[in-house]
């Protein structure tokens, strides 16, 4: 981590032990930890606030791709109304209008019963 071998953190332990006494160790270290731990929260919070900056970054530059390419693609294929296949194709009104064939026999006849064609 800062290059401390665990022999020299074994001399430090030794040394608060000493200064710090045993009573006073725990609290000591349960402070230390306390506060290192809100260091590494901190720390995870600025990392992952980099983070999403960076993300929203390459999403921005992917949409102004995307854009680009598709204005690209609509100048090079301009979307035009047919006319001719617009008046070939009838509406739904003017099928049911100009339908003169009976149903064939077993499919049941949207007419009355009684009425005959």
């Amino acid at each position: 981590m800062f290059g401390i071998d665990s022999a020299e953190l074994l001399v430090v332990a030794l040394v608060a032990l000493v200064v710090i006494g045993p009573k006073d160790l725990p609290n000591l270290m349960r402070t230390v930890g306390h506060w290192v731990g809100r260091a590494r929260g901190m720390a995870r919070h600025f990392r992952s606030g980099i983070d999403t900056m960076i993300r929203e970054a390459e999403l921005e530059e992917m949409e102004k791709k995307w854009r680009e390419e598709n204005e690209r693609i609509m100048r090079e294929h301009p979307m035009i109304p047919d006319a001719a296949t617009e008046s070939s194709n009838p509406s739904p009104d003017e099928i049911s209008a100009e339908d003169p064939t009976p149903p064939a026999s077993g499919q049941p006849s949207s007419r009355p019963a009684g009425e005959l064609p």
